[in-house]
């Protein structure tokens, strides 16, 4: 993490005091909050916790009665089922804006976006931003042009699995079902998030 660490307060210098977006992406379950998190809280430490934000993707899922009447709500969690531009608007605003940002969150325990959940006030230098498909291409490049680096977060694929499926009953699916969706929604997503991989900056590899 003091590497992680220090490579983003270079590149914070080489930015001459503007603020910096570092965005961390992978598929589901890979730890990408868990690192974002950890990331956030050594750069608290390091420039004070006024200096840095966390702003995940997940605030730009859409809502259920979205997905509902748009047919997708058994793909929730693929690209199109979350606001790209939405999300590359905010990332546009947060490079651009000297002023308090207000972003959306999202809730796991109604599986729900959350508006104006997360505040960024003019303080903050360092953003930190995760989700699965900051290097997907397509509308998704919009918010890449925002973003100084992109890292894609590894994991080996029995322990993510192991995780992705913890996490699925944690928050309210059966064994069994959590495993069928896994099987048919989460896991071509993950194919096609791990094919974007090679347009990282850094892959960082998590055990």
């Amino acid at each position: 993490m003091d590497e992680l660490s220090t490579r983003v307060l270079k590149l914070a210098a080489a930015r001459m005091g503007d603020r910096v977006i570092v965005g961390i992406a992978g598929v589901p379950g890979a730890g990408k909050s868990t690192l974002a998190e950890k990331l956030v809280a050594v750069l608290a430490d390091r420039i004070g916790p006024e200096h840095v934000a966390h702003v995940p993707m997940d605030g730009f899922h859409l809502a259920d009665v979205t997905l509902d009447r748009l047919g997708l709500r058994d793909r929730k969690g693929a690209p199109e089922t979350f606001d790209a531009l939405g999300y590359s608007a905010l990332m546009h605003r947060l490079r651009e804006s000297g002023d308090l940002v207000y972003a959306p969150g999202f809730e796991r325990t109604i599986e729900q976006p959350i508006a104006g959940a997360i505040a960024v006030p003019p303080s903050v230098r360092v953003v930190v931003t995760e989700g699965n498909y900051l290097l997907l291409g397509g509308d998704w490049d919009r918010a890449r042009e925002q973003l100084d680096e992109v890292w894609f977060c590894r994991t080996p694929e029995d322990l993510r699995l192991e995780r992705l499926l913890a996490r699925h009953v944690l928050f309210g699916k059966t064994p069994q079902f959590a495993a069928q969706w896994i099987e048919q929604t989460d896991q071509p997503n993950a194919l096609l998030i791990e094919a974007s991989s090679d347009r990282a900056d850094l892959v960082v590899e998590m055990d």
